[in-house]
């Protein structure tokens, strides 16, 4: 049809011409928009072979067969086979399954035989962070997720002053322009002043358009990136020369039959104003430098840092369910399999990113962030702790993983915790309260490695479940995995949080183990007899008259010995 409108005449090639130059500048300028597209072909292209194999052969077959009956039994045969295709591959989650056993025999898999000890404790959960933040912008402002990295050597809370989503022309206009950036150790994070930072992004994660942050990245991936690459979370962090910049995880699809996601870098944003150069930048070649997972450590800024996404590690630590076989989670199966748990009301699911110290242990692993996972048996009545799971969540190519049920220890999950601590404190209104987040508190207490649960109580709007209180001062238990007890921790003096622990749980740490003695106080003990002597060298006599006559005879009668003498 095409080559006949060329034929016609010079008006119509010209018409050719025009129409096909738009097309292509149209597909170069608009990739963001169809890449999903392309992504969707990577994602399932062993299955969208098959199926248009099948179908192929299946209608040429139709179409040769001479017979009615002949006909009716290709079509019958092809809905069985897509039947079968979609009960099996999607009811059943098969196609999961595969894609979940290629990301664990393509695992860099590391067993550990000591747990690492915590440290830089987070005291507030990440949804109490998110509601004070927003209680500290006005009507046109949205605060982005908050996340945990590293700026220089200490964890904060990161997160962006955008403009809102619910106002469509300031998102198409406005910048980025303020970046909160609270602590994570103290119990009063402060959202104004030094902690509320001036920097200025041209893209957003709530702004329109090619100012998206999801759309000006894709517009930086090259043809064969298109295919492969997909941008993910959001973070904000400095440089290694001090500058603020968006750092953009991407996750890249890797396989064939049954492809399955991986960590593939990061996408460096620098800081800049909106203006006609930056627009056309965006829409032309994007923004961002790509640091591939290769190059990150060469940059130290991003090595023991947080810029894994939480998709890739989910899948990662969910993995581990194969250790015990290729069939080993099938239903009629499952001796070792396992499951992420899900807290009903605590909406900041695991992972949960903390702050491990690995220099007491004999690992080459680094002292920094980690995805830390604690996997449970799939049985909804099944709540011990089976694996804790560390990534590093800097994309490090390895996954660290302790061992719990085969050390047979018998420690509480995660899912255990939430009724522990509403039994310790009757008194609560738990219908307006929960426990929520409950990361890994792991101490050398009274001679050995001890490993506990932090959680937070924290109150809930009954309108809007996302809606968590903001207390500067929330309370904080400690919950022992193995004797399961709650110990409730002053949040305002972390130093003395381990010696409360002991205060509590020493004596039945001394019945069951046989421990000594911990946290006493020297004390000296003194003698009667020299608190007696000390008493009287003390003593301060008094003068009247007669002592001193006495004392001038006495002196007296010297003088004449003296004589004498």
């Amino acid at each position: 049809m095409i080559k006949n409108y060329w034929n016609k005449g010079k008006k119509q090639k010209t018409i050719t011409i025009i129409v096909s130059i738009i097309l292509l500048i149209t597909l170069f300028v608009l990739r963001d928009d169809y890449q999903p597209a392309l992504l969707f072909l990577r994602k399932y292209i062993f299955v969208i072979l098959l199926s248009a194999i099948v179908l192929f052969f299946g209608l040429r077959k139709f179409r040769r067969s001479p017979s009615t009956s002949g006909r009716l039994g290709i079509l019958a045969l092809l809905v069985i086979f897509f039947g079968i295709l979609y009960v099996v591959g999607w009811h059943f989650k098969m196609y999961d399954y595969m894609k979940t056993y290629n990301v664990f025999n393509n695992l860099n898999k590391v067993e550990i035989n000591e747990l690492p000890l915590t440290q830089n404790e987070r005291i507030q959960p990440l949804r109490n962070i998110f509601s004070m933040a927003n209680e500290s912008v006005g009507e046109t402002k949205d605060v982005s997720l908050p996340h945990l990295v590293r700026i220089g050597n200490e964890n904060k809370w990161t997160m962006a002053i955008q403009p809102t989503e619910k106002y469509v022309w300031q998102g198409m206009t406005d910048n980025t322009e303020e970046v909160f950036a609270v602590s994570s150790t103290t119990p009063f994070p402060r959202f104004s002043s030094e902690n509320r930072i001036s920097v200025t992004f041209s893209i957003g994660e709530s702004l329109k358009f090619s100012r998206n942050t999801y759309n000006a990245v894709v517009q930086r991936f090259n043809f064969f990136q298109l295919f492969t690459m997909e941008p993910s979370d959001t973070y904000y962090m400095k440089n290694d020369t001090g500058q603020w910049v968006q750092v953009v995880s991407l996750i890249k699809w890797k396989g064939f039959l049954f492809p399955y996601p991986t960590f593939g870098g990061v996408m460096v944003v620098n800081s800049g104003e909106h203006d006609f150069k930056d627009y056309l930048e965006r829409i032309l070649i994007g923004k961002g430098t790509y640091i591939s997972p290769d190059e990150m450590k060469n940059y130290p800024y991003l090595t023991r840092q947080n810029t894994l996404a939480e998709k890739v590690s989910q899948l990662q630590a969910e993995s581990l369910k194969f250790l015990g076989g290729f069939s080993d989670p099938l239903p009629w199966n499952m001796e070792t399999a396992v499951k992420i748990p899900e807290m009903p009301k605590d909406q900041n699911q695991q992972p949960y990113v903390t702050d491990f110290d690995f220099s007491d242990t004999n690992t080459d692993a680094y002292s920094g962030l980690y995805h830390w996972f604690g996997l449970e048996p799939v049985g909804n009545e099944r709540t011990s702790l089976t694996f804790s799971v560390l990534i590093p969540a800097d994309g490090t190519d390895k996954l660290y993983y302790y061992d719990h049920a085969s050390k047979k220890q018998g420690y509480a999950g995660v899912s255990a915790m939430p009724l522990k601590v509403k039994e310790s404190r009757k008194e609560y209104d738990w219908t307006a309260n929960t426990p929520v987040e409950f990361r890994p508190y792991i101490k050398d207490i009274a001679g050995r490695k001890r490993m506990f649960f932090m959680g937070t109580v924290s109150s809930i709007s009954d309108k809007n479940a996302q809606q968590f209180d903001g207390s500067a001062t929330p309370d904080l238990v400690l919950i022992d995995s193995e004797y399961r007890d709650v110990v409730w921790i002053d949040v305002k003096h972390p130093s003395q949080w381990d010696k409360t622990v002991y205060d509590q749980l020493n004596e039945a740490w001394r019945a069951s183990e046989g421990i000594g003695y911990y946290f006493t106080e020297e004390t000296k003990n003194i003698e009667l007899g020299e608190t007696v002597l000390d008493s009287i060298n003390k003593i301060i006599p008094v003068k009247d008259d007669k002592t001193e006559l006495l004392e001038k005879l006495q002196r007296q009668i010297d003088s004449l010995k003296a004589v004498g003498d």
